[in-house]
């Protein structure tokens, strides 16, 4: 495994504060759709345009929704047919679908 390329200090805290930037717009998006102000079919539009959403694990999303926990998003996962690792920006328009019809029970 090759190792990282070294980086200046500034380059580093520079990739810090990018990550730190990142976990929190990444929070904000899951508290959105645990409070119902950002629905899963708006989140799934966004990710084309939002880097945050779209690097977002599938499962992650799903366990974000109120009415799932763990158990139950892993469950929609398999019935659909997606790989737990798959990100949101890798779905396929027939994934998509399938996503909302199956979560809007």
């Amino acid at each position: 495994m090759p190792t990282p390329p070294a980086l200046t200090p500034e380059q580093r805290a520079a990739a810090l504060a990018k990550a730190a930037k990142v976990r929190k717009d990444r929070a904000l998006i899951k508290r959105q759709l645990k409070d119902g102000s950002l629905s899963l079919a708006e989140a799934l539009d966004r990710a084309a345009t939002d880097e945050v959403i779209g690097k977002m694990r599938v499962l992650v999303l799903l366990e974000s929704l109120p009415a799932l926990g763990k158990v139950k998003a892993r469950r929609v996962l398999d019935q659909v047919g997606i790989a737990e690792s798959r990100r949101v920006q890798g779905l396929g328009i027939h994934q998509r679908v399938d996503l909302l019809r199956v979560t809007s029970r």
